[in-house]
């Protein structure tokens, strides 16, 4: 799969000297508000591993934010956008296309839930991906309010921004936001007051009230949700949330649109996470896992829908951008012949049971308050003791442990007290329970 030796190292304190100098030019050079989770500077990476500019190899539990599922460096996307690559770079779709866009996008037709007649139009980035979603439905409906839910993340644009629930960081000191943006109520198990296993029925039925009263049915364009939420928390929302939300939309006219950008393309053990509950969406984003690291996202959906725009109406310069679409039919690629669904799905049973082994064997087991996720997007709700109160403070300590050992975890969720896992669909099974047991061991410190 990868020349890259699958095996973590660590030779230098992380970040090392090398990473220490890159990070001296970068603070001069870049600008403050693009973060880093974690400042070690990448020589080269694949399959479960990063390697950093000082030789520390990490195992990768992020996959660049559920980016690179097939790998950093898989053969099929190299090689295919690589011949891409010496046969022209770019001629912009609009101008004079070519055959990798229609390509995948017959491939999303293909992939996508639902046997309807479907059409796609490509763009670069998730955001952008939903921000033509809203305006695809908007055209088609003639109505202008779009619902999202609470905990939900759409992205850093300003109308995508204003769709996201999260204040901090990605909206503080950036409004005033789009307007005709409505959010309610989402069935988040593991806090809802009155128990996981009421939280479908009734945060369905207080959502589509809310809708109901203070919207009206008959304004709303589009409803907007992700399967499972990403940076909000790895939330699943309880069964039987989604399947009442998409009748109702049904029922009202209302397009329904499954922001898959992080969840889809295998991530969760099908190949999107709205086939769990039988959901065929109106139509689909994707982004992120599509394209195996090069930028490329999409809308696909019902063809009468997709075709509401205007000609001319949707576009951009780079959208479909030849090498990245070569990219994604080389991700597919992949994910067809090594059953990716099948990994993920793998990926869960070690990870669940060994996080609930660590559960278990916790002085204050309660520190973990939940274990959530599907296939290979898995996260943990760190609580305090004896409580449900978010615990940040737990989940950054455990980050920076892991961190310095040379497993490479990210955090997330509304009160920053979740840590996620993302690992690549590819990555060893050894390298995968090595991970985990230095996280076993950061518990221990914390």
């Amino acid at each position: 799969m990868t020349a890259i030796p699958q095996e973590r190292r660590v030779v230098t304190a992380i970040p090392g000297p090398k990473s220490a100098e890159l990070q001296a030019r970068r603070l001069a050079a870049v600008a403050a508000g693009v973060g880093s989770t974690l400042p070690v500077f990448t020589a080269r990476a694949g399959g479960g591993i990063i390697e950093d500019v000082d030789g520390n190899r990490l195992i990768d539990f992020g996959s660049g934010i559920a980016v690179t599922s097939v790998g950093a460096s898989a053969e099929a996307v190299v090689r295919r956008a690589s011949a891409q690559l010496a046969d022209f770079t770019h001629t912009c779709f609009m101008v004079t296309p070519y055959e990798g866009y229609v390509e995948v996008c017959e491939q999303l037709a293909e992939l996508t839930p639902g046997d309807h007649a479907k059409k796609s139009a490509l763009f670069n980035s998730g955001a952008e991906a939903v921000e033509n979603a809203v305006k695809i439905a908007r055209a088609y409906t003639k109505r202008t309010a779009v619902v999202v839910f609470d905990h939900g993340y759409h992205g850093r644009t300003n109308l995508t921004m204003a769709l996201t629930a999260k204040n901090m960081p990605y909206k503080q000191g950036f409004g005033p936001f789009a307007p005709e943006v409505y959010r309610v109520p989402v069935a988040y198990g593991y806090r809802w007051p009155t128990g996981a296993e009421n939280a479908g029925a009734e945060a369905s039925a207080q959502a589509i009230d809310e809708i109901t009263k203070q919207i009206g049915a008959e304004n709303v364009a589009a409803i907007i949700i992700e399967p499972v939420l990403g940076e909000g928390g790895f939330i699943e929302p309880a069964k039987g949330f989604l399947p009442a939300i998409a009748q109702f939309a049904k029922d009202n006219g209302i397009v329904f649109v499954a922001d898959e950008i992080q969840s889809g393309f295998c991530r969760t053990g099908q190949w999107f996470a709205c086939e769990d509950e039988g959901i065929v969406p109106d139509l689909i984003t994707t982004a992120k896992g599509i394209a195996g690291g090069l930028p490329l996202s999409a809308v696909t959906g019902r063809a009468e829908i997709m075709d509401a725009a205007h000609a001319g109406g949707l576009g951009g310069t780079y959208g479909g951008n030849p090498v990245a679409c070569a990219g994604a039919l080389g991700s597919i690629e992949t994910m067809r012949e090594l059953d990716l669904n099948g990994k993920a799905k793998r990926i869960e049973e070690v990870m669940k049971g060994r996080l609930a082994e660590m559960q278990s064997k916790l002085p204050n087991g309660d520190l973990i308050g939940d274990i959530r996720g599907r296939g290979a997007m898995i996260a943990i709700e760190l609580v305090k003791s004896g409580t449900k109160d978010p615990n940040p403070e737990a989940a950054a300590r455990l980050a920076k442990a892991c961190h310095a050992e040379g497993v490479l975890v990210l955090t997330c969720g509304t009160y920053g007290n979740v840590l996620r896992f993302l690992p690549p669909l590819v990555i060893g099974e050894d390298l995968l329970n090595e991970g985990l047991d230095v996280l076993e061991q950061a518990f221990a410190g914390v």
